[in-house]
């Protein structure tokens, strides 16, 4: 009975993958097309403004927490240098001590080109580990961080571009569990642009437009112990772009769109490959010994294979998905986000951010708000989940602090 079934299932599911040399590929149902990499806490939004506004931040306006998406906004900065620092509790409803930490800091060297970089620090809190129930046990703190530096240049009066480098360096296999482990190291780039127009007038308003990209952590691939598979970096593309709607010398809405992809391979199909016996002619399955086991397993049914070199996998990204075009569409994540501001010195923001169901479902709302006080900026967001995949931030109140220095030392509006 069982051969039987396997053979209607490769009949009726695989019949167009039978070889010329008498093999078929039964293809596994459960195979995930969910894109992983390593070091995803890279992608985590760091900051409470780009976080309320879903995620994004390629194409806003630049703020102290621009080297997260696109460092090459710091061109445009109207404030001399700025330090921000924010905590972000991470799976709160589980555990106490999960955090994401960051601290940057950005200097306007002149009226051309900017200097910034950041420490980005992801703990995953302590965690005891013993070997019966009455071994005190070995604590141990596993984390991840990343260190970048990068350069901005106004290459004309609208825009300017950026070039970061970074060092990630992640330790999550724990040597008291597995003797060959080792901590998972890499280096890593960002090329972004960022595109600001003069105020226009308009009938009943003035405007500008914003438009950025990002091609982030950009780099060789790593390993998490000796002689382990390879893994890539989170390598990304984001496009966006934005307008702001300028009713008045106080009032402020700025509209944003944003789209992201990962650039590193899709995950294949793979099956199991058993011989195929077509002696009468009627592309039935014969039920004999031969089928029993396969003669090859992890055979890729479906895609391209991604043990390829992390250039060839950008490349290979934006063709390699089983499912065609469709699938290469869904890939892309998007968000949407308003911004209004108030005097310069009141903002009330919200967003969305939404990823296909069967790449991640990832799908929230949010909310915040920011305050100025004098050379101190405060803000806020909250953060409310659209999907049956909770998010691991779902009703997580995030804070950031911006300190600026020489506010308003360069006039861009």
């Amino acid at each position: 009975m069982k051969k039987q079934f396997i053979a209607l299932l490769a009949f009726a599911t695989i019949s167009n993958a039978i070889a010329q040399d008498g093999t078929v590929i039964i293809q596994d149902p459960n195979d995930s097309r969910v894109i992983t990499t390593g070091l995803p806490f890279m992608l985590i939004a760091p900051d409470a403004r780009s976080a309320s506004l879903g995620d994004m931040g390629v194409a806003t306006s630049v703020d102290g927490f621009s080297q997260q998406y696109n460092p090459a906004k710091y061109a445009f900065s109207e404030t001399k240098q700025g330090i921000g620092i924010t905590y972000t509790p991470y799976l709160t409803r589980l555990v106490n001590d999960i955090s994401l930490s960051y601290l940057t800091y950005f200097n306007r060297i002149n009226e051309q080109s900017a200097f910034s970089a950041s420490l980005k620090y992801f703990s995953l809190g302590e965690i005891v580990l013993t070997q019966d129930a009455n071994d005190p046990g070995v604590a141990v703190k596993p984390n991840e961080y990343a260190i970048d530096a990068a350069y901005s240049l106004r290459l004309s009066d609208q825009f300017s571009m950026a070039v970061a480098m970074r060092y990630m360096r992640s330790a999550l296999r724990l040597g008291q569990v597995d003797s060959n482990a080792n901590a998972g190291s890499t280096f890593g780039a960002d090329i972004t642009g960022y595109y600001q127009s003069e105020e226009e007038a308009y009938n009943d308003y003035n405007g500008r437009w914003r438009a950025g990209f990002a091609i982030q952590n950009l780099g060789p691939k790593f390993q998490y112990d000796d002689g382990g598979q390879d893994v890539f970096q989170p390598t990304n593309l984001r496009l966006g772009a934005g307008f702001d709607f300028i009713f008045d010398q106080y009032s402020t809405l700025s509209v944003t769109g944003e789209v992201s992809k990962y650039l590193v391979p899709t995950p294949p199909i793979y099956g199991d490959e058993y011989q195929y016996d077509d002696e009468n002619g009627n592309g039935t399955y014969d039920d004999g010994e031969e089928y029993d086991d396969p003669i090859n397993t992890n055979v890729i049914y479906d895609g391209q294979d991604p043990d390829v070199g992390f250039l060839t996998g950008v490349f290979q990204s934006f063709g390699d998905a089983p499912g065609g075009l469709s699938e290469e569409l869904r890939e892309f994540t998007w968000a949407l986000s308003a911004e209004y501001t108030y005097q310069e010195s009141f903002s009330l923001r919200t967003g969305y951010f939404n990823e296909a169901d069967d790449k991640g479902a990832r799908k929230f709302f949010a909310l915040g708000a920011g305050f100025k006080y004098t050379t101190i900026n405060v803000d806020l967001s909250y953060l409310f989940s659209a999907s049956k995949v909770q998010s691991p931030l779902e009703n997580t109140l995030r804070f950031s602090l911006t300190f600026n220095f020489g506010d308003g030392e360069y006039n861009e509006y």
